[in-house]
């Protein structure tokens, strides 16, 4: 891959928004556009008390440590973990702070439920990437908290979803070096983008633009 300054970095929450849609990742990081819905306010909200750097909780055998910013020099790729939980454990790696090895496990928020796409999958390796390369050590599984169903899911990590993260992360990568926005492929998750407003998706698709006018109307 080629080098990168480290503030060229992609942002790893970038990573969600490439997979839902490629126009929207390129619209928001490289055209720098942004407007905010009831879903990315929602979001955020319950996004608060996880991206709290000031909280770190210890209990017995874990630690839990919130908003931990992370990088890899390897995939050129920067932002944070929303939870990094140390479980105590004679398998895990050294930390001098805590003077014990622990085991180390990323832990994503979410809104919503459980996506049919890989977007959170990929997003949360990522993190575990990161984390792997500055503490060498092997992290094979993290977690998802999704905050309409109230429960964890577990991710086991496997070499296909490497290699996944891999194309994903060579492809935004390429995009951005080439400063290109792709267009639109519509469907039903336009109706809730938070870019719809700006992408104006039906407009990009029709070339007659009296033709996507008359459709509008008709809404």
């Amino acid at each position: 891959m080629k080098e990168y300054k480290e503030e060229d970095y992609l942002m790893i929450s970038g990573i969600q928004h490439f997979i839902f849609c490629r126009r929207q990742w390129a619209l928001i990081h490289i055209e720098q556009q942004w407007e905010e819905n009831y879903f990315t306010t929602d979001g955020e909200l319950l996004h608060e008390r996880a991206d709290d750097d000031s909280i770190r909780e210890s209990r017995r055998d874990l630690i839990t440590i919130r908003a931990l910013p992370i990088k890899s020099n390897r995939l050129c790729i920067t932002g944070k973990c929303d939870v990094v939980e140390l479980k105590l454990s004679s398998e895990g790696v050294y930390f001098p702070k805590y003077k014990n090895t622990y085991q180390v496990f990323p832990i994503e928020y979410k809104r919503g439920k459980p996506k049919e796409n890989e977007s959170d999958i990929l997003q949360l390796l990522a993190q575990a990437v990161c984390l792997e390369e500055m503490l060498i050590t092997t992290i094979k599984k993290g977690y998802i908290f999704y905050f309409e169903t109230r429960r964890r899911q577990e991710i086991i990590f496997t070499d296909d979803m490497r290699e996944r993260l891999n194309d994903i992360v060579s492809e935004m990568h390429h995009y951005m070096d080439e400063g290109l926005t792709p267009k639109v492929k519509i469907g039903k998750k336009c109706k809730t983008c938070s870019l719809n407003g700006i992408c104006l998706p039906y407009l990009n698709e029709d070339k007659n633009v009296d033709l996507y006018i008359q459709r509008r109307i008709s809404e």
